[in-house]
Formats: structure tokens, sequence, C-alpha cells
């Protein structure tokens, strides 16, 4: 699997972006989904993801503010963040064939779209 993100940005802080994630292979719709973030200077954050019997979960952090879903037909992952703040601020990372929220659990990285939220 191949993974592509983008719809990343520059942002006020309470504005909103919408990053998607296009995937290439036949088996995506079989695949648990995620994204991740990264701040400079910082670890690799789990953001929200959908396992394989499509459970939504998020981080705190974002809960209420971000939602994902995918598009198995178009082969499509999305994250609709709203209510943006300056600690958002990150590289966003798409990632599949995992499960849970730590990064080392994942097969497969997008190359990360940088969002930046000013304040």
């Amino acid at each position: 699997v191949q993974l592509q993100a983008s719809g990343g940005g520059l942002v006020q802080a309470g504005g909103s972006l919408r990053l998607s994630c296009a995937a290439s292979g036949r088996t995506f719709s079989n695949y648990a989904i995620a994204w991740f973030r990264q701040a400079p200077g910082k670890e690799r954050e789990f953001v929200a993801g959908i396992s394989w019997n499509d459970t939504i979960y998020y981080a705190d952090s974002v809960k209420g503010r971000f939602a994902i879903s995918r598009d198995n037909a178009q082969k499509m992952l999305y994250l609709q963040m709203d209510s943006l703040k300056p600690e958002d601020t990150a590289v966003y990372y798409c990632a599949a064939a995992g499960w849970g929220s730590q990064a080392r659990n994942y097969n497969y990285w997008g190359q990360g779209t940088l969002v930046t939220v000013s304040s």
C-alpha cells in the first residue's frame, strides 16, 4: 500500500483544514487506518484512527474538534480539523495496516503534510 497525504497549510487559530490521504492497493478496505502527527522536537503522536471493524477513536487532545473518515470506494482517508489551535501545529501523517495508537504498530505511511496554526 502506498499513501499520499495532502491538504496541509497555514491557518489562523479557530480555523479549519481538511487533510486527505490517497491510497493505492487492492486491499485498502481491509486495513485499519490512522492519522498521526509530529511537532518539532517531539515524538510522533496518535491523532485519530478507524479500526478493522470501523470503530473510530481519537486522542483526547482532538476529541470534539477533529473527525476521521474513509471512503473505501475511492481509497481515501480524511481528517477534518476544526477549531484549530496553535498546539495542533505539526506534520500530519496517514498510516495504514496497523492497530491501536502506537506508531510502531503501523506498516504503511504517507509522506506527511505540514499544518501550521497561527495565533
